[in-house]
């Protein structure tokens, strides 16, 4: 027997029905009870029956359903601080000293083809709600999935930015083990070792656990088709596809709605720019089956906007199945990609009506900007007491918080592969940093880049070439005496809220299409 039901006890708490598996090494448990009473694994101390169970085998420990394991150790803000420390100087410092006062942002070390989970990790964590969720997550007995394997890993990927945010380049040896343990299929080794896994993918699945293990912020203020989770609210937009069939004597035009996770950028011949990747594929022909002729027939999908997430992600659709060879192989044509994304005109005119009033302000402060540009370059800057005063609008409409109100997005994080195959070559991550800056992110290799550099990465070649795209929201600024007007809905416009369930995050092209 491998499998056992221990009591795990902290301090008051007591934790029944802990699941411990010896089959796993103890690390596995450890993360466990990390992720029962945020005793970091570092700190554990577990006893059994008087005697201190070893950190790397279950060698000798005497186990039995209903035993009873108790913890020693601190939660992080816990720990008792360390005395004040005289002043170091930058040149005295460390690497990881020196990042953090230099406000430089740490890598992760690669642990043998994980640079296509760093990359990931990296890129989500500029998304400013979810890195917060993730760091503040706590779980609860209350929701009865303490001890689940998301809750688990979700732990790891917390601790991991933690480290990284005190300037700490961590060593992801437990949020690796686990990712791969909650998904086998990442789990796959060649001659060599693990080998190397497709970045897209594991994007869709990080983000399926975080889905079901985050919630909403202010669900009430937020439209009830993405209230559910966080990654429903902030990263998750609603289609509306119109079916024509394009046959005689076929069924009229029918509506569905469905929500999406990311757009994808199918890339043919004719695809030379982000944009019109994108309409391409919110317009296509599909053959099934038509109940009004009783066969098959083709039909045209015609899909646009009808909600957009604070943060849009955007799959370049760069590998296809090559049967000869059995990979994915890629697609190394050059699509030019904006760092300032309109998605406007692939919206629906009910969502252009209410994206309008806020789109009018922009031109305002791009001028506002150009003009004390002007002012710095032939020295005639105002003081800034003298400045008009200007507030930050909220990027989300009231009633629907993690939306976008504008259609325009900045480009802030690109997730690029080099190689010829998803299972081969290297990821590596390209993030925004304080705004204006971009980093290079190779695994545990941070640099700074230019903006010149970022836009290179559109393909081409066997240069670093854009796999997926993360655009933000771009903000807004106005003079503090300018209030936006809202659209208001005439009421033979209004429609009642759709009340449908959400899908969990997958690639657009694997969805199938309704019947």
């Amino acid at each position: 027997m491998t499998s056992f039901k221990v009591k795990v006890k902290w301090g008051k708490e007591t934790y029944p029905d802990v699941e411990l598996d010896t089959s796993e090494v103890p690390e596995v448990f450890r993360a466990q009870v990390f992720a029962l009473t945020g005793v970091p694994t570092t700190r554990q101390k577990l006893l059994l029956k008087g005697a201190t169970l070893k950190p790397d085998t279950w060698d000798g420990a005497k186990l039995k359903n209903g035993a009873l394991i108790v913890v020693m150790g601190s939660r992080d803000e816990d720990a008792l601080q360390e005395p004040e420390k005289k002043a170091t100087f930058v040149e005295d410092m460390s690497e990881d000293q020196s990042n953090v006062a230099m406000d430089m942002p740490v890598g992760i070390k690669n642990l043998g083809n994980t640079c296509y989970l760093n990359a990931v990790v990296q890129c989500l964590k500029t998304v400013p709600e979810l890195h917060k969720a993730i760091t503040e997550f706590r779980p609860t007995i209350a929701t009865g999935n303490t001890g689940s394997s998301n809750v688990m890993l979700l732990n790891t990927i917390k601790a991991c930015y933690q480290t990284m945010d005190q300037g700490i380049t961590p060593i992801p040896l437990l949020m690796v083990e686990l990712f791969r343990a909650t998904f086998p299929r990442f789990a796959e080794q060649g001659e060599g070792g693990y080998m190397q896994q497709d970045a897209s993918e594991c994007w869709t699945e990080l983000l399926r656990m975080l889905q079901d293990s985050l919630s909403p912020q202010d669900p009430k203020a937020t439209k009830a088709l993405f209230r559910s989770s966080l990654v429903e609210q902030y990263m998750s937009g609603e289609l509306e596809s119109v079916w024509t069939c394009t046959e005689e004597g076929g069924e009229s035009p029918a509506k569905t709605f469905s929500t999406f996770h990311q757009l994808s950028c199918h890339i043919s011949t004719d695809v030379k720019y982000l944009h019109t990747g994108l309409e391409a594929r919110l317009t296509e022909s599909i053959s099934k089956h038509s109940a009004a002729l009783s066969r098959d027939a083709l039909f045209k999908k015609k899909s646009l906007l009808t909600r957009l997430p604070a943060y849009l992600t955007v799959d370049m659709v760069r590998f296809f199945y090559k049967e000869k060879e059995a990979v994915n192989a890629k697609i190394l044509k050059d699509v030019k990609f904006p760092m300032m994304l309109d998605v406007f005109e692939l919206c629906s005119s009910k969502l252009q009506n209410h994206l309008v009033p806020y789109r009018l302000h922009y031109k305002d402060m791009e001028e506002r900007a150009l003009e004390t540009e002007r002012c710095r370059k032939v020295g005639k800057m105002v003081p800034e007491n003298e400045r008009p005063k200007t507030k930050v609008i909220p990027y989300h409409f009231e009633n629907d918080v993690g939306s976008c109100n504008s259609g325009f997005y900045q480009l802030q994080a690109v997730l690029t592969h080099q190689g010829r195959t998803s299972s081969s070559g290297h990821y590596v991550s390209w993030v925004r940093f304080k705004g204006q800056f971009w980093l290079k992110c190779d695994d545990d290799e941070v640099s700074p880049v230019t903006e010149d550099e970022i836009m290179r990465l559109s393909g081409g070649g066997d240069w670093h070439c854009a796999y997926v795209l993360l655009y933000g929201p771009r903000p807004l600024t106005l003079l503090e005496d300018i209030n936006i007007e809202p659209y208001d809905e005439p009421k033979d416009e209004a429609t009642p809220e759709k009340q449908s369930s959400p899908e969990k995050p997958s690639s657009p092209e694997k969805q199938s299409s309704p019947e």
